[in-house]
Parts: C-alpha cells; structure tokens; sequence
C-alpha cells in the first residue's frame, strides 16, 4: 500500500483514473461521445467552486460537420488534425455577463449582482478566473466518464470568438478535444516537478 493510498479518500483506481494514467490524447478512435455522457460530465463539473456561485463557464459543443470546419480554421497547424478528427470537441468559454444567472443562483443574496458585479472589466476578471476553475473541473469529469480530454490553447483566439461568440460577451478559454484514445495516442510523459521543488511552508 503506497503512501497516497493510506492518506487519500480516492482508491488506487480512481487516483489512476483521474490523475496518474490520465494523458492528453493526441488521436482518437471513432467511438462517439453521447450527449448522455455529456449531461453525465456536466452533473460533476458543475460543483466546481465558483467565487459568489458565479458559475461563468458556457459550453459549446461542436458536432456538426460545418461547425467542426469553421472551428479547425482557426486552430494552429499542429492541432488542425486532431481537432478535425476528435469524436467531439467542446469550446470552453467565460460569459461575461454571468452576473444576469446571480439572482437565481445566490437566493438569499440577490444584490450581489449589482454590489459587486455592476462594472463589466470586474466581470471580466474574476469571470475569467473562475471560468478557467471550472475548466480543470471538467477536463477531471471527462476523465472520470473514462474517456481521453486533449485541452488545448494553440488557436486564433479573436477568430474563435468572432466565430463563435458574435454577442462579444464570452471569450473562449481552451478547446478541448474528447473521446477514446485512438493508436499512438500518447507522446512520452514529460517529467514532473516534485513536491519540494513546488511547496514551500512559512
């Protein structure tokens, strides 16, 4: 039994599962990703901790044939293939105007939406931030529905938000490609810091 398995509520599997054996996927296999493992994802990442339950992440999934297109043109040449290839890519973005869901979400403070949230470059930072939580959430939920998550930022972003977010009120975070892996899906595993070169204690 190794130390992480005597401290750690999460059993060896789900530590592999999650953490040790999940990699980014480089190629896919054709097995689709069903909205119902979608709606299956989403039912974790959503209670990802969000400052004021903000919750600004928005979700795009691009499925069509057109969409896939519109979407690979502005990917960097490295990601063009696998993006074009992926069972399902999901753009990730922060919606700047979150602060309208507030009243639904904070019940019993409603008034947070305009004491806090009333200047749109507020929204825009700490919607970014707490965006980009929500982003390592749902790259853990695609992990736990067993299946391979290839998030990546080599992309135009001003051309995936005029593409995608004409409104200007959303800017796109990471895309992410989604499905089984496919062959030679990995490239080596890059070395890791450890503990001491990261912690410190004061």
């Amino acid at each position: 039994m190794t130390t992480a398995d005597n401290v750690l509520a999460l059993d060896a599997a789900a530590q592999d599962l999650l953490f040790r054996e999940a990699r980014t996927a480089n190629t896919f296999s054709d097995e689709p990703v069903t909205d119902e493992q979608l709606r299956a994802i989403y039912d974790l990442v959503k209670y990802a901790p969000t400052a004021f339950n903000q919750q600004p992440l928005r979700i795009v999934l691009v499925r069509s044939a057109e969409a896939r297109e519109r979407l690979v043109t502005h990917m960097m040449d490295g990601n063009k293939e696998k993006t074009g290839s992926a069972p399902l890519v999901a753009i990730l973005a922060a919606d700047h105007e979150f602060h309208e869901e507030l009243p639904k979400l904070l019940p019993h403070f409603p008034q947070a939406k305009d004491l806090f949230f009333s200047e749109r470059p507020v929204r825009e930072q700490t919607g970014t931030f707490n965006a980009s939580l929500q982003v390592g959430y749902f790259i853990l939920g695609v992990r736990a529905a067993g299946l391979a998550a290839g998030p990546m930022t080599g992309y135009d972003a001003a051309g995936i938000n005029k593409e995608f977010f004409a409104d200007g009120d959303h800017t796109v975070l990471a895309v992410v490609n989604i499905g089984k892996p496919g062959e030679n899906a990995w490239f080596p595993r890059s070395p890791r810091l450890e503990y001491d070169e990261v912690v410190t204690t004061v």
